[in-house]
């Protein structure tokens, strides 16, 4: 059996693969329904519908490159049941690239690792 910090280092992988691959309507398992997500300059996305709609507008940007996350810590709560996941984010354009700190909250839902909320820091532009 996989342990759970392993289990998300490598759910995160797999989304940075389908960022890299452009692929929004992919990234909506990775998500619990009512996901938050604070992006790098503050602002607030609700709702996996919202979250992949934003990452299929991005994608759609012919300068964009891609969002790759890169995991520095994962804690997992004394359940079993949720974990905060820290690290370091840089999104990539043509033209320019910005990154900085996140944090994400995963839970675990129907035997599988999910995002409940994430929080992204812009510190380089």
């Amino acid at each position: 059996m996989t342990a759970p910090a392993d289990a998300i280092r490598a759910r995160r992988k797999l989304t940075n693969k389908l960022i890299a691959a452009h692929e929004a309507a992919r990234l909506r398992p990775f998500f619990i329904p009512d996901v938050k997500v604070i992006v790098g300059d503050g602002g607030l996305i609700l709702g996996v519908d919202e979250v992949v709609a934003a990452f299929a507008a991005q994608f759609a940007e012919p300068e964009f490159i891609a969002y790759v996350r890169e995991t520095d810590d994962v804690e997992i709560d004394a359940n079993g049941a949720r974990a905060a996941e820290r690290g370091r984010w840089t999104g990539r354009w043509t033209d320019r690239e910005m990154g900085g700190s996140y944090l994400a909250v995963w839970r675990k839902a129907t035997g599988q690792w999910v995002l409940e909320s994430e929080l992204y820091v812009t510190l380089t532009r």
